[in-house]
Order: C-alpha cells, then sequence, then structure tokens
C-alpha cells in the first residue's frame, strides 16, 4: 500500500482508521463510538469501551507466550542481569497490585514513582495501570525542590522509591533528596514504598515508609484481577522537562494510548512478537513510558531495561547486548551516538550485530554526520523520529511498516497517520509555502495516544497549545520547513530563535553550519542579548582534535576559520559574534543540551535549576571561558 494512501484515509476518515486499528488490542466492552470531538480541542477516543493497559501490555501475552522473555532488567552499574518471562512479569506485576491495594491504593489515585532503571520500576508503573491507578513517573535524581512541585501538583496516595541510583559507579542516593522533598511539599503520602538495593543507607520513617522486600514476602501467592477502565479514564500524568514555576503534567488515556501505540509499533517500528526491543532512555521521560515498558509489550516483544552508560565497562556494551539478546529494533538519542562516535572504531566491529534491523533516533535534531556515521558503522537503516512528551508517539518519521519510503538526511521524515501537520507564519497564521519557514503546528483531533490536558487545569492546556493562532491548532512550538516532497525539516524551539538586527535566526541552522567544520565534533549556540543588535549567536564548539586551539594565537584563528564556514553557508547575518572552545557542553542526564543555562551565563544571570544536568564541571567551562 502506498503510505499516502493509508494517510490520507488516517486523517480524512479518522472514524474507519483507527476503529481498524483498535482491534489490535483486547476490549473487555466494546466501545460505542471511535471519536467524539464535540468540544474541540478536548478529544474523547473509543468512547464506552473499557480496557486496561497492563492487560495489553501484560497478561494476554502471559497466556499466549507466558515463557517468552518480557523484561530484560540489565545494570551495568551493579553488574546484575534477570530475564523475566511474561508469566514472571505477571507475577511480579500482581504481587506489587497487591502490595499498592494494601497500602490504601485504588482506581484513580495517585502514584508517584521516583526510581532508578530497575526492574521493580516496571512493576510499579504495570501495577498502577492494573489496578487503575494513575502513575507519575518523576525522574530519579530530580532534586528535592522539584519534586516537591510534582508531589503537590499530583497528590500521590503513594510514593514508590529506592534507596539509590548508579551512575558511572558512583551511588547517587534517593533517599534524602525524597524526605526532603515530602517535608518541603504541602502534601504529604500516606507511605513511601521503599526498594533497597543495598547501595547506600536507607533510614525509613515510621509509619510512612515500608519495605518492599518484606510487604513482597507477604503477597506472593497475589492473585489481582484487572481493573477494566473506561478509555478515557487516565492512565498517568507525566511533567515535561524544563517547565518552571507550576509544573505542567501531560495527562494521557488508556484507550486511545494503546491503540496508538500498537499502531506504532506495527507501522513505525515494525516489531513483532518473540523479538527483542532495546531503548536507551529513562523511565522518567516519554519514551520509557512508550517504547521502553508500554510499546513493546504491548506488541509482544521483550523489552530491554538498561542502567548503565554507552561506554561503561567499555564502548562496545550495547553491541555485546544487541548480540546476545538478538535485538531486532533500537532507540537511542543522537547525543549518545555521538559520544560512541568519540570511542575507538573496534567496539562497533566486535559484535555480531545481524540481528538488528533499524536504529531510531529522537529528542533532538539528528545531524547529518552523526546519521551518516552509524549508518555506516551499523549497516542498517537509521530512522529519525519526531515527537514529544504531550503527544507520546511520533508526529514524524517514516512508516516502513506501511511504504519503504525513503529517509532524507536532515529531516525526520513525513506527518505520521493521524497527523494533520502543517507549518503556519507566525504573524499571519497563514500556511507557509514549501521551503518558507513557520511555526509546526497540529490541526484537531489530535490522534488517540496524544495528551487530554495539563493535568488538572484544562484552561492551562487550551492557553498554552491552542491559543497561538487565529484558528486553533496545537503548537509544537518548534520552527520547521516543508519541502516539495512533504519532508519536514525541524528547525528548533521558536524560544530558540536568535533576533539579530530584525533577523530571525534557528539556533539549529547554525549549530548546523559549524558542525560541518572539520575539526568540530558538537555545538552549542545562544542567542545573547546585544545593545545594538537586539541579539547575537554565541557558540561553544568542542573540538575532535584540540591542539590548535591550546594556544591564544590558534583560538583565534580557529574562531576565525568557523566563523568563515557560517559566513559561507548562511551569510554574515548569520554569523556568532563568537566562538568559544570547551571540551564538555552542559547537558541533561537524558543528553538534551541546557542551552538556556548557557544563555543565562553568557548574560550574567542565573543558570536555574541545574540538578538535572550530567556534569557540574562543564558550567565551569562556560564561566571559564567567559571570564566569569
Amino acid at each position: 500500500m502506498k503510505y499516502a494512501d493509508f494517510y490520507q484515509q488516517s486523517v480524512n476518515d479518522p472514524q474507519t482508521f483507527w476503529g481498524n486499528e483498535a482491534k489490535a488490542i483486547d476490549w473487555q466492552q466494546p466501545y460505542s463510538q471511535v471519536l467524539d470531538y464535540s468540544k474541540p480541542p478536548f478529544t474523547k477516543w473509543f468512547v464506552g469501551g473499557k480496557t486496561n493497559l497492563c492487560h495489553n501490555a501484560v497478561d494476554r501475552w502471559a497466556a499466549k507466550q507466558g515463557d517468552k522473555p518480557a523484561l530484560i532488567a540489565i545494570s551495568t552499574e551493579t553488574n546484575s542481569e534477570k530475564v523475566y518471562s511474561f508469566a514472571e512479569l505477571q507475577t511480579e506485576v500482581m504481587r506489587m497490585a497487591a502490595i499498592m491495594q494494601a497500602l490504601g491504593v485504588g482506581r484513580g489515585d495517585r502514584v508517584l514513582i521516583y526510581m532508578p532503571m530497575i526492574a521493580e520500576a516496571a512493576f510499579a508503573m504495570l501495577a498502577c495501570a492494573r489496578i487503575g491507578a494513575i502513575h507519575s513517573v518523576v525522574f530519579g535524581g530530580f532534586a528535592s525542590n522539584s519534586l516537591a512541585t510534582r508531589i503537590d501538583d499530583a497528590k500521590p496516595t503513594l510514593i514508590v522509591s529506592a534507596d539509590a541510583g548508579s551512575r558511572g559507579g558512583k551511588s547517587v542516593p534517593y533517599k534524602p533528596l525524597l524526605d526532603e522533598a515530602i517535608n518541603l511539599a504541602q502534601h504529604k503520602p500516606a507511605h513511601v514504598l521503599m526498594v533497597n538495593r543495598g547501595l547506600v543507607d536507607m533510614p525509613m520513617v515510621p509509619t510512612r515508609d515500608v519495605d518492599y522486600a518484606s510487604m513482597r514476602e507477604q503477597h506472593m501467592q497475589a492473585n489481582v484481577p484487572v481493573t477494566w477502565l473506561e478509555s478515557n479514564e487516565p492512565s498517568y500524568i507525566l511533567y515535561t522537562s524544563g517547565t518552571t514555576g507550576k509544573p505542567k503534567g501531560v495527562q494521557r488515556d488508556v484507550g486511545g494510548y494503546a491503540v496508538a501505540l500498537a499502531a506504532s509499533m506495527k507501522y513505525i517500528y515494525c516489531g513483532n512478537p518473540g523479538e527483542t526491543y532495546f531503548s536507551t532512555s529513562d523511565i522518567g521521560w516519554v519514551v520509557g513510558h512508550s517504547y521502553i515498558v508500554y510499546g513493546p509489550l504491548i506488541a509482544g516483544m521483550a523489552t530491554i531495561m538498561y542502567e548503565g552508560l554507552p561506554i561503561r565497562p567499555d564502548a562496545g556494551i550495547w553491541w555485546s547486548i544487541v548480540e546476545k539478546y538478538k535485538v531486532t529494533r533500537m532507540f537511542s538519542a543522537p547525543t549518545a551516538v555521538r559520544v560512541l562516535k568519540k570511542q575507538p572504531p573496534e567496539f562497533m566491529k566486535k559484535y555480531d550485530l545481524s540481528s538488528l534491523k533499524a536504529l531510531y533516533l529522537a529528542g533532538e535534531p539528528l545531524d547529518e554526520p552523526t546519521s551518516q556515521w552509524i549508518a555506516s558503522e551499523l549497516g542498517v537503516p537509521i530512522i529519525d523520529n519526531y515527537w514529544q512528551t504531550e503527544t507520546g508517539w511520533p508526529i514524524l518519521s517514516i512508516a516502513k511498516g506501511v511504504e519503504d519510503k525513503p529517509t532524507r538526511l536532515g529531516s525526520p521524515g513525513v506527518p505520521m497517520f493521524g497527523y494533520k501537520v502543517k507549518v503556519l507564519n507566525e504573524s499571519t497564521g497563514a500556511e507557509c509555502e514549501p521551503n518558507e519557514k513557520g511555526v509546526v503546528v497540529i490541526d484537531g483531533p489530535l490522534p488517540p495516544g496524544c495528551m487530554q490536558t495539563v493535568y488538572g487545569d484544562d484552561e492551562r492546556f487550551v492557553k498554552t497549545y491552542w491559543a497561538n493562532f487565529k484558528e486553533p491548532a496545537y503548537s509544537t512550538f518548534d520552527w520547521g520547513i516543508r519541502d516539495a516532497d512533504g519532508y519536514y525539516f525541524i528547525l528548533g524551539r521558536t524560544d530558540d530563535v536568535i533576533n539579530v538586527a530584525g533577523h530571525r535566526l534557528g539556533t539549529r541552522e547554525i549549530e548546523e553550519s559549524i558542525s560541518s567544520h572539520p575539526n568540530v565534533s558538537e555545538v552549542a549556540v545562544v542567542g545573547v542579548e546585544d545593545k545594538l543588535k537586539g541579539q547575537v549567536a554565541v557558540a561553544f564548539a568542542i573540538l575532535k582534535n584540540p591542539e590548535p586551539a591550546s594556544t591564544p594565537e590558534g583560538r583565534k584563528a580557529l574562531e576565525a576559520e568557523v566563523m568563515a564556514v557560517v559566513d559561507k553557508q548562511l551569510g554574515a547575518v548569520a554569523r556568532p559574534a563568537r566562538v568559544h572552545f570547551v571540551s564538555l557542553l552542559p547537558k541533561t542526564r537524558s543528553g538534551k543540551l541546557l542551552r538556556r543555562s548557557i544563555q543565562a551565563l553568557c548574560e550574567g544571570r542565573d543558570p536555574g535549576d541545574l540538578t538535572t544536568i550530567e556534569d557540574p564541571a562543564s558550567l565551569q567551562q562556560i564561566k571559564s571561558v567567559l571570564g566569569a
């Protein structure tokens, strides 16, 4: 089938299209209506239908292929590895569900999960889904203040946590951060369920804190039935990263999400029951929800949950996992690939990667040098995909499960089924011509699996996402262009635009240009306030070979070279005012560049909450080159 025809049916006749896709999951009670869009922009999918995420991810496969691997928990931090079959996963999830019920958790109650990448975190998420509780996973290691705001917003009955995570061989204690967060929060949870990994001391608060291991012993024979939920009941809350002030909780449904994930696993990720999926993300981010826990399991695949770094114990660790577990589909981020690119090439050649069919990359723009390098090393398709916490699954990609359309370097692809994507002129709201830059938006109704609303704040949902243009459309807050063939190119956030003397420039465009210099391995560009021009671009680049920049004269010459590259490719208006050379760039633990913090330092402002920063030394380097 031609993808164009498949796509057109999805947007022109969503009732029929999604009605067909809904057959991929189990329904305890049939729905009476596929789509209810009577109160735009709020969307209801599969109205009246009753289903359950845990049933579709675990129980139905435990009945069909109970002895097949379901969850593969690997930690290179603690040198542990355990494979749970679908039957074993079902048993563990029921034990966790019984513990939650014993601690007073019921349908509609919130459970906050603040955990490292360990099997018990997946048990907790699936147990919530099983009993109809709403989970809110907060990235492990978030600072107490950030955690406290999320506790106050979600008001959890129970918090599930662990003594510590581990990174680079060093324990990261969670319990002190959690205790301080509860102390700061107005809302006090009735109980805290603690998993003791034996990494650090774990002082327990009497009557409030409960030990998971001892509770599990009491519920070894647990048999907790699935709670069937109406399709539009909430399944979880996930707070968007980088929010300031009151956190913004993305609220997801049950039925629409299950159907969207099943469809995405079939058409985009091409996963089959019995195969193995490896996503290198974290459950604190949306990729972890959709494509570590729920998506692969709904597709009947084994899913790998990995705690560790891509280069520890060595740069071959991921590829050894691919070989051992015959991984067919892998999902990572461009940042991780750039890290691996710096390592000795023999690690890519050491393992049998013949099982791997494709590598999917998302989370940030994929630059051409990175894409070409990893494609040549792996010899499999590299498929970019673009989406957001809010959408839950890809907006733009290539659906090779429908038609093997070619990828296009620099583009995440074409609109995925169900998404009515447009590029609008920021000022007029008119649809842009091909190759004309504008804001990427999606016309309603949003397809299944997308956010229902901002948790507890419908007005904020409308004002934030739907009120930016005269004709309501969901704003992605990303600049983009669409070429003549319908491929989209994302040019960075609308709030990362630099306005230089009236010229609007996306940081991505300048970064791409600087990256093409043969000695530049990575770069971040920010807009810095300038009294004359409004803003100027300032670049911070990591060099492949730092030697030429080891003297003041060398740095000056190299800076002039880089500026000349931008001059030639984008014109003098895009030339950075300064190019600084550093060995580290500040990033979150999930690999996102902290551009706003860099910008703040350049402007002499407070860089903000840096609790998610991977390496604090990177900020010191920025300060040092700025002379701060």
